[in-house]
């Protein structure tokens, strides 16, 4: 009966754990936000025990920290670790593409076109979090076939560093949204032409670096016009 009620509630921790990481990498709680326990609680019909055992494991991820005075809040987004890990992500994302390009299937580029076009719908619709996890699927499926495990796993750790606000990135520039687009359908465009590597790999990376870019520039709405 013991080994019963202990799975029970491992059980429901990983449940609060899933469900308040999925809150916050959708942006449903922004950087920042504080953690009601006692409402979480209530929200999955369950004792405060497991959330709180859920919110130490979410701090041990980095997306939970704990302020005095406030309790569990959201951690909030250190742009200096986004700019580093996005840049890292460039060059190895370009790399993995162009190793993807050779192997990729018409329906696999097809797939990729169908969901560029459901960025497009959700960026009509203004839903940025969908648009985020889109993006994710977009990439996800070229990496898929790069035939490198190392390559794959070098990213997916990068990936989950950026996951934080990778969802809520394109709220914080929303411009970069239409861009984003843009540059996929040339991504695209180039694998299926099956354009020279090193051409598929220039285009990815500057995509990524792009997105940095436009980052770093959110707050200097005059820049452009400017230059």
């Amino acid at each position: 009966m013991r080994q019963n009620n202990q799975n029970q509630s491992i059980s429901k921790t990983q449940y609060a754990y899933e469900y308040l990481r999925t809150q916050i990498l959708d942006g449903v709680y922004g950087p920042g936000q504080r953690i009601i326990i006692d409402q979480v609680a209530k929200e999955l019909g369950a004792s405060t025990i497991p959330v709180r055992e859920a919110i130490r494991q979410l701090e041990v991820d980095g997306l939970i920290q704990y302020k005095p005075y406030s309790g569990a809040i959201v951690s909030v987004i250190n742009e200096n670790e986004y700019i580093e890990t996005l840049s890292v992500v460039a060059i190895l994302d370009g790399y993995a593409t162009a190793l993807s390009s050779r192997n990729m299937t018409e329906s696999q580029i097809e797939k990729l076109k169908e969901l560029n076009k459901q960025m497009e719908d959700a960026l009509y619709e203004f839903e940025f979090e969908q648009f985020g996890v889109l993006n994710r699927q977009f990439h996800s499926i070229i990496y898929q076939e790069c035939g490198n495990s190392f390559l794959q796993e070098e990213i997916r750790q990068a990936q989950q560093r950026l996951d934080r606000v990778r969802s809520s990135i394109f709220t914080l520039v929303p411009q970069r949204s239409r861009q984003s687009i843009e540059e996929h359908a040339k991504i695209i465009h180039l694998i299926q032409e099956k354009a020279p590597i090193d051409e598929i790999e220039k285009a990815v990376r500057q995509h990524r670096l792009n997105t940095i870019e436009a980052f770093k520039n959110r707050m200097k709405p005059g820049k452009d016009k400017k230059e």
